[in-house]
């Protein structure tokens, strides 16, 4: 049963890695075909637009709004129908009407809505191979990928009516992003380097008229669509709402007395959520198929069907099928379970842990449970911070023989038979074969449950005191705990045995659950030791984030991240190993071939299997998603990746449910 899944598993991934080393029709001619010669003439690549003959048809719903004379005939919210946005649907073309029901944790669970409803610049393609225009209609690209001129949907409106034009990019980058108001630094996208001396340069970015702008790099840049497809996906933001609260356009006392009328202590806080988490506002215009229509820390959450939305299906029906969408707030996680099998949730996500229970009940539940295979690392692991604040822990988390005693103290056949069903394979955290950077053996690595080398290392180390509880002590005589920080308690069985193999060596161990929002708050002020997040990354030149220290994200590099994203001024500066991964990201960034991208991330890899930052105690398992049968359009030959923006690379807006 394992080995047919993994290579179902290995088929899909080749054919994505494969795909990505070679020419594409959705990718800039310079970044798909860097391996050939770069003497070629500028590429212009359009996006699916209209054909400008079918007539395009509205939801009921809207169609009466129209009626009623409260909201403009389609023609005119549509774009020019040149260049409306055509979306091919999986099965059939749906029907109007219905709403999708899932399961959140309020608004600090933002991407649960925010991944299926987001519409970016650029997105990439079904295979992964490569991006192709969204909210872009086209692009082109010069012969050596320093120039890019981006051309938008000419007619295209925010969701209240008002025109989306390259003005709303402009203000995005001018008043924003550069000025890094929502609190991320300029992305990683927007930099080229130089391949001789390794400097760094900021592109520019132009307005050439109201449809179009250009993006210029001073040194090639042959991933920027597909950085910017990752980094960047809004490469925009409504100008006419954000005019209207950006203490640098009307002042701080003003921008602080609007904060407070929204409920915020700061302006900073403020300007981080309607600037980058704004989809859960419904003050905030929107490109989405599904807008925000209420207060998100309610009972329930609703989106609804945005009229102004600029896609149809192949029939010239306007997207979305679905009038809303209604998150229900849950308190415990076996509600999204029960919730499923009684129908009160028709589209939901789970883990292999609910496998068998899903299983069971899809007859009498009415549900279909489809399986997206994962690029991951692991299923079940640990992270340990490398910079964490307390000095006995980090020189501890930092002794790879600590490493290595957690990982071969812990029995992972005990953990794949309960935590995953049984469907995961007991192995080491590693890149699956087929991925750029497998390693032979590396799956085995330290695999073997040997409680009794585990233990040896740990006194090697001189971990040799014990408390009067039998716990160890750090070599100065205090008290030697790790605390492992989960956000929700979805995976309480995997960490409670954690916790019982880990103490079983003597590692007094503490369980954490905080909500996602105070987690990432707690990454950014050090505080998370340690945390059981996985790894899973297609490419590592598509997405370096959880592997490279490039801002505050993943557990295992901690505040070298902070180093990196503050330019130095803050965090911890990166040094051995973790410099010379900081080094080959450079690299890349510079390299003028795909092969030579390649051959860097591989290096990087090669790193992290010498030093085992992330232990894994379980290998990939599927992502299942349990939908109702009464749900159209659900793809099923799928990869999950946070790349391509996990279940939003399904289209949803073509979802349907059959009345």
């Amino acid at each position: 049963m394992k080995q047919r899944k993994a290579l179902a598993v290995l088929f899909v991934i080749i054919s994505i890695i494969a795909a990505g080393c070679t020419n594409n029709n959705n990718s800039p001619e310079p970044s798909s075909a860097a391996g050939e010669s770069n003497n070629k003439p500028a590429v212009k690549e359009e996006g699916p637009v209209g054909n400008g003959t079918i007539p395009a048809k509205e939801a009921p719903m809207l169609a009466g709004l129209v009626s009623a004379g409260s909201l403009p005939p389609l023609a005119e919210r549509l774009p020019a129908q040149e260049d409306v946005m055509v979306e091919p649907v999986v099965d059939e073309i749906g029907q109007y009407g219905g709403e999708w029901t899932m399961a959140w944790t309020g608004p600090g669970d933002k991407w649960s809505v925010g991944q299926p409803t987001e519409e970016a610049l650029f997105r990439f393609n079904k295979d992964g191979s490569g991006v192709e225009p969204n909210v872009a209609k086209s692009y082109e690209v010069n012969e050596n990928a320093t120039e890019f001129i981006i051309h938008l949907r000419e007619g295209m409106k925010w969701s209240d009516g008002v025109p989306f034009t390259a003005d709303d990019v402009m203000f995005y980058w001018e008043h924003m992003l550069t000025k890094e108001t929502f609190g991320k630094a300029i992305y990683d996208a927007y930099y080229s380097v130089d391949p001789a001396t390794g400097d760094k340069a900021l592109a520019t970015v132009t307005k050439v008229d109201d449809y179009s702008f250009k993006v210029v790099h001073k040194y090639p840049s042959v991933q920027f669509l597909e950085r910017v497809a990752i980094d960047n996906k809004w490469f925009f933001a409504p100008a006419h709402f954000h005019k209207t609260i950006l203490p640098e356009l009307v002042g701080e006392a003003k921008a602080l007395a609007i904060a407070k009328e929204w409920g915020f202590e700061d302006t900073t806080a403020f300007l981080k959520e309607t600037g980058y988490y704004y989809w859960i506002y419904p003050q905030i215009p929107t490109l989405r198929a599904w807008v925000a229509k209420n207060d998100p820390n309610g009972d329930q959450f609703i989106m609804e069907r945005n009229p102004y939305y600029w896609k149809t299906d192949p029939d010239g029906n306007q997207l979305p099928y679905m009038d809303r969408i209604v998150a229900t707030k849950i308190q415990d996680p076996s509600q999204r379970v029960l919730g499923t099998l009684a129908g009160d949730f028709n589209l939901s996500t789970f883990g292999a842990q609910d496998f068998t229970v899903l299983k069971e009940n899809e007859k009498k539940g009415d549900f279909r449970v489809i399986p997206w295979q994962q690029p991951a690392w692991s299923t079940l692991g640990i992270q340990l911070n490398q910079t964490v604040d307390d000095p006995n822990l980090r020189k501890l988390f930092q002794d790879i023989r600590f490493r290595e005693a957690l990982s071969l103290g812990v029995n992972r056949g005990e953990i794949t038979e309960i935590a995953t069903n049984g469907i995961a394979d007991p192995i080491q955290a590693s890149v699956p074969e087929g991925l750029i950077g497998y390693q032979e053996g590396w799956a085995d690595q330290w695999a073997a449950f040997d409680p009794d080398r585990a233990n040896a290392l740990l006194d090697e180390i001189g971990l040799t005191k014990r408390d009067k509880n039998n716990f160890r002590l750090f070599p100065d005589g205090s008290d030697l705990s790790i605390t492992i920080m989960d956000s929700s308690e979805d995976s309480a069985n995997y960490t409670e045995l954690l916790k019982k193999y880990y103490e079983d060596m003597g590692i007094k161990t503490n369980l954490k659950i905080v909500d996602q929002a105070t987690l990432q708050e707690l990454k950014y002020s050090n505080q998370v030791p340690a945390s059981i997040e996985n790894i899973s990354v297609v490419n590592v030149s598509f997405r370096p984030d959880t592997l490279v220290p490039l801002r505050v994200l993943t557990p295992w590099y901690g505040q070298y991240g902070l180093y990196v994203s503050s330019g130095g001024k803050e965090g911890v500066k990166p040094e051995g190993d973790v410099a010379k991964i900081l080094e080959y990201w450079d690299q890349i960034k510079a390299a003028g071939t795909a092969e030579e991208i390649n051959r860097l991330s591989s290096e990087i890899v090669k790193i992290h299997m010498k030093n085992q930052w992330i232990i894994g105690y379980a290998g990939p398992t599927p992502t299942l998603i349990a939908a109702s049968n009464k749900m159209g359009n659900i793809p099923e030959d799928m990869i999950w990746a946070d790349e391509f923006r996990s279940l939003g690379a399904a289209h949803p807006a073509q979802f349907y449910l059959k009345q």
